[in-house]
């Protein structure tokens, strides 16, 4: 058997139930029953890379099928707890398909179908031997023949579009296809697909509009089950000792229930508590490099967003979706819907921002890269005005920031403190190498522009603090008299930095003084 009421979910369910580290999701199952025979059968569930599908859909697996008895699995979950627990488990025919699994040296959409379809029939045969010897026009005509019917689990239904030999007209194919299976078939119990890419942009035409679609912009009802849950990741942190929530909620925190909860990236932070540090897990692999590729050839559209949102500033759009069939990067709201698809942005009311440190970093390569133009050549010299800031040389600081300036790129022109921010993040980008930087920090009694933290002990705290039309004296006093000192006070030397713009003469001016605390 390949994909009906096979042990493959059941033995995979069972290797993470094993794992050092689980956290139980099973209420999932709670919120799923009710659907089973209903108009709201059909569940499309679309998220980033590692937040948890696959696990999810082999739970759903290995708890309806009917082919093996999985009480053991779950009789420790909270799904065993609720009341519908036996009225489903091991209740129902499960075919279950993991799209991305492709035949050996596939390098052909219809070889990848007919594969597919190949695999459905054969199972079909062998459970329904009386099917044999019949012609059927389609597979949906077997299933509808065979008198029964289905749960169809599909996982990662979206892979193949990211297939480079898969054409437009292939995936027109592919969605006909699934909607020949599936709409209005009442050999359907239910049909749960997972994917990265929402199906369509909601349309009514939608070969696929019978699904309701829950993604990251419209998520209420199963946005617990993807992700983990502050207080999830708390409970981990209590038992796995050697990182810290704090440390956690920085690197991977950053994404936001309905109910402005927060959620973290599953693989990131199981790997940072069995490794015992945080580092960049989940943005190794994947579309990053695919998205940032688009960036760089739709520069002068979302150029001036990157920058913004790498310097703390929130970018405001109005995102109009991101399908699977309309995959097209080449305006400003596609490659931001995109992004926001993939996890690497966080769309909040109307906002956009970088969700946390992880995803930082990648920007941040982003920024050197030779296609961002002038932009790399103001972060190339990046290291220059960091060595000059170390050694307190506020005039050559000034001078930097005067030729940034005076490169008269247009969003790098100063209409505020936002735009004076956006220049100081390309000219200080060097220092996220040995820093952590915090924008609008609490410390003391408010918030600082810009705090510097040194990752490694040995070197100077920085703060740093914006005027525009003020003077920089008047930025290191507020540095002073509100006590933005206090947050870096533990790393003994630290730098107050006063930056200043003067508008009507067009200059900057950089004062550096030393603070030595009593605490080191």
């Amino acid at each position: 058997m390949h994909y009906l009421n096979t042990n493959t979910q059941v033995m995979l369910f069972k290797e993470t139930l094993n794992s050092e580290i689980y956290v139980d999701k099973s209420l999932l199952i709670e919120k799923i029953n009710p659907m089973i025979r209903t108009n709201g059968k059909y569940i499309a569930i679309t998220r980033p890379r590692r937040f948890g599908k696959t696990v999810n859909a082999n739970m759903l697996g290995a708890y309806y099928t009917k082919g093996h008895d999985t009480h053991g699995l779950f009789e420790g979950l909270e799904i065993a707890k609720t009341r519908g627990y036996e009225d489903h488990i091991n209740q129902y025919n499960v075919i279950h398909i993991d799209f991305s699994v492709l035949p050996d040296f596939c390098e052909d959409y219809r070889v990848y179908i007919k594969n597919i379809i190949r695999k459905l029939k054969e199972d079909l045969l062998e459970t329904y031997p009386e099917l044999t010897g019949h012609e059927y026009a389609g597979i949906s005509e077997m299933f509808y023949a065979t008198g029964d019917s289905f749960i169809f689990i599909l996982d990662e239904w979206d892979s193949i579009f990211n297939e480079k030999y898969i054409t437009g007209d292939d995936k027109i194919h592919f969605l006909k296809f699934l909607k020949a299976l599936l709409k209005d078939k009442p050999y359907v119990d239910l049909a749960y697909m997972t994917g990265v890419l929402p199906i369509a942009k909601y349309s009514s035409g939608s070969e696929l509009n019978m699904f309701w679609e829950y993604h990251f912009m419209n998520e209420r009802t199963f946005e617990a089950q993807f992700g983990l849950t502050e207080d999830e990741v708390k409970k981990l942190c209590s038992i796995y000792t050697k990182v810290s929530y704090e440390e956690l909620q920085w690197w991977y925190d950053g994404y936001l229930m309905s109910d402005g909860r927060h959620l973290f990236n599953p693989r990131s932070v199981n790997r940072a508590l069995l490794d015992g540090v945080c580092r960049n897990y989940w943005t190794e692999t994947g579309p990053m490099n695919e998205v940032a590729d688009c960036i760089e050839h739709n520069v002068d559209e979302v150029r001036e967003d990157i920058v913004r949102m790498v310097a703390g500033i929130p970018v405001e759009a109005d995102l109009d979706g991101y399908s699977a069939i309309e995959q097209e990067m080449n305006t400003r709201d596609e490659i931001l819907s995109a992004m926001t698809v993939y996890g690497f942005l966080l769309y909040h009311d109307g906002y956009l921002s970088i969700p946390n440190h992880e995803l930082m970093e990648k920007y941040q390569r982003v920024l050197s890269r030779d296609s961002m133009g002038e932009i790399k050549q103001i972060v190339d010299r990046s290291r220059e005005i960091v060595e000059a800031t170390l050694a307190a040389d506020g005039q050559k600081v000034a001078m930097m920031l005067e030729t940034v300036h005076d490169r008269e790129i247009p969003f790098l022109q100063y209409h505020d403190e936002n735009a004076l921010a956006c220049v100081i993040t390309l000219c200080y980008l060097y220092a996220r190498k040995d820093y952590r930087v915090e924008r609008e920090a609490k410390s003391g009694k408010g918030y600082c522009d810009f705090l510097f933290l040194p990752k490694k002990r040995g070197k100077a705290a920085i703060i740093l603090e914006l005027k525009v039309d003020d003077t920089a004296q008047n930025a290191i006093n507020q540095i002073k008299e509100k006590n933005y000192i206090q947050k870096a006070e533990e790393y003994g030397e630290v730098l107050l930095v006063g930056i200043s713009y003067d508008k009507k003469k067009k200059r900057h001016c950089c004062l550096i003084e030393k603070y030595m605390s009593a605490k080191s």
